[in-house]
């Protein structure tokens, strides 16, 4: 026993020593997520991707320094006590994630994550399935940093039962995919594509988004870049037609994986911290789409390189290259060039009403230009790109919208937009179809 004592005394003597060389260990910063996959659905169509992509995603933030729950294909009462559990963990963490993959919906505006036992006869079973709301209350209990991921805007014909038997009056507070969620302060939120959109579920292992989420997560990066690349990297590898919600509120900087984690909601007023420098990216980007020169492009890409937009801003770049490319050399085949009428049809998408419009194009030494004949009004679109020889190629559009109704998330009359059209030209006819946001199809005819 005095020999125990001994042993304990020069332990402690060797440990003190060892703090008084500065050699103590750091407090260590309590991380938890709640990781939940569910597809093995009762009542609505299987999902093969969940169950992988929560075993991947938990595998990956445990390497990260998070405790995790974890919970695949839960029914109604399981779920429920996975997120008491969890926000009960978040109360006493420093960061806190929820990352669910699986069906959700949205009624009223409001997001809701669906059991494997769901079941939707009419409005009240909604009150079985889990409020986003009330996680997004769960992880503000964290003291530093909280994340939000949902890879769950599918197609879930669950709620196209439910709009059928709330009727024409209820049935329409039943909107395409998920709501809008506001990141609080010192939280991010990441959904797998636009809210009022559906994602692709993928072939692979993981879903496209979650491919990528796994892809950057461990990655030693600030948490706003982190994420910021995610969505780059689903819009890219899907060919530009699924681009993530991405809503930021944090102050200051946090790596989950790095040399420096500091803490992102003061706990007393210190000096300003540094802005985000993303945070004006949006409202620039609008202006530099709207304004539509190089200059625009450029300036753009070099004040936010690293930001949402970047992609998108070299794509529109590329465009206008092709646009002002020298003419071709003489005796090069201008089989394309002369006037050429351009029918648009757009059916019906979500809320957006369907319609059609006619343009007057030319084509000039194989230099495609397009617009409507009022260039005045509020409505306006202009169409431009290069037509090889071959026929095949990628035109950009651009313009400002007209009346509400129209557009896809209810955008105001003379909000400036634009999109990509993969199109095909024969010798006086030609083809092509709409790549971002809504189904729309264009005819070519040369007069």
């Amino acid at each position: 026993m005095r020999a125990l004592s001994r042993l304990c005394l020069a332990g402690f003597c060797v440990a003190l020593v060892a703090c008084w060389l500065g050699l103590c260990p750091a407090s260590a910063e309590t991380r938890v997520a709640l990781v939940i996959g569910n597809g093995a659905y009762a009542n609505a169509p299987q999902l093969a991707n969940p169950s992988h992509d929560a075993e991947d995603v938990a595998l990956s933030l445990k390497r990260s320094g998070f405790e995790v729950i974890q919970g695949i294909d839960l029914r109604q009462a399981d779920m429920q006590d996975l997120t008491i559990r969890f926000a009960r963990a978040a109360s006493k963490a420093d960061v806190a994630m929820f990352y669910y993959s699986g069906h959700a919906m949205q009624f009223s505006g409001v997001n809701y994550l669906m059991p494997i036992d769901a079941v939707l006869t009419d409005e009240a079973d909604l009150k079985r399935l889990v409020r986003v709301d009330d996680i997004v209350n769960d992880l503000q209990q964290a003291r530093n940093l909280r994340i939000l991921v949902l890879d769950s805007c599918r197609d879930n014909p669950l709620a196209e039962s439910l709009k059928r038997s709330a009727g024409v009056t209820r049935g329409a507070s039943i909107g395409r995919g998920l709501s809008k969620v506001e990141a609080p302060l010192g939280t991010i939120v990441s959904f797998s594509t636009q809210s009022g959109q559906t994602a692709a579920d993928g072939s692979g292992r993981n879903s496209p988004y979650t491919t990528a989420f796994l892809k950057h997560i461990e990655e030693q990066q600030e948490i706003g870049d982190v994420f910021r690349d995610i969505s780059s990297d689903v819009y890219d590898t899907s060919g530009k037609t699924q681009l993530p919600e991405l809503s930021l509120s944090i102050i200051g900087k946090f790596y989950l994986n790095g040399p420096v984690s500091v803490t992102i909601a003061p706990a007393v007023p210190q000096a300003p911290p540094r802005p985000d420098p993303c945070a004006a990216a949006e409202a620039h980007w609008k202006a530099a789409d709207a304004i539509g020169s190089m200059d625009a492009y450029e300036d753009h890409l070099a004040r936010f390189s690293s930001c949402s937009f970047a992609s998108l801003a070299k794509a529109r770049i590329d465009g206008l290259k092709q646009k002002t490319a020298l003419a071709p050399p003489a005796g090069e085949n201008r089989t394309f060039d002369g006037k050429w009428d351009v029918t648009v049809n757009c059916t019906s998408s979500a809320k957006a009403l369907g319609y059609t419009r006619v343009l007057s194009a030319t084509v000039t030494n194989n230099v495609f230009h397009a617009e409507d004949g009022e260039p005045r009004t509020a409505n306006t679109l202009a169409i431009d790109g290069q037509i090889p020889a071959d026929g095949k190629t990628t035109l950009s559009a651009r313009g400002t919208t007209g009346p509400s109704a129209y557009t896809i998330n209810n955008a105001a009359p003379g909000s400036p937009y634009a999109y990509t059209i993969d199109a095909q030209f024969e010798r006086t006819r030609g083809s092509g179809k709409r790549n971002e946001l809504r189904p729309c199809t264009f005819n070519f005819v040369k007069r």
